[in-house]
């Protein structure tokens, strides 16, 4: 089996990107020291073994009108494999959920969900989230503050 990361190129080739996808290979090349050929290989091996899984904009969600944040954790009725694919397909589905985790504990998912007032967050619950037969129970807290928020 392929080593994945390799050594520490890779982890800078890494941490560049991370901080902006768009910077060109040369510069790239250039902040990791190594020439601009062997930098464009170890891209394209990192993308081919999957540890880089795509690229992405970071959009301001109040540009689509949300400007609330929720947690929501939910508890299914029971665990079967019919109640977890049905949750997850629902939930691959709506805008409004930008993170969904499988958690272990009392509850089996955590949700965070973003809407552009408390109406419409309520209108989510009701109208999506309630409506699932397969969920038991939802909590919600609210964000009121987010102090540090950062992408892989």
């Amino acid at each position: 089996m392929q080593q994945k990361i390799a050594d520490d190129f890779d982890l800078r080739i890494l941490r560049e990107l991370r901080d902006d996808a768009r910077i060109t290979n040369n510069e790239l090349a250039e902040r990791i020291g190594l020439s601009p050929s062997p930098c464009l290989r170890r891209v394209r091996r990192l993308e081919e073994t999957g540890v880089i899984r795509g690229y992405t904009t970071l959009v301001d969600p109040a540009a689509f009108g949300w400007s609330m944040v929720a947690i929501a954790t939910i508890r299914l009725s029971r665990q079967n494999e019919d109640e977890i694919v049905m949750f997850e397909e629902a939930i691959r589905g709506w805008d409004e959920v930008l993170e969904c985790h499988l958690v272990t504990g009392s509850r089996d998912y955590v949700l965070k969900v973003v809407t552009g007032n408390l109406e419409q967050y309520e209108r989510f619950i009701k109208e999506k989230i309630a409506r699932l037969k397969c969920v038991a129970s939802i909590e919600t807290s609210f964000v009121m503050n987010t102090i540090k928020e950062r992408r892989l």
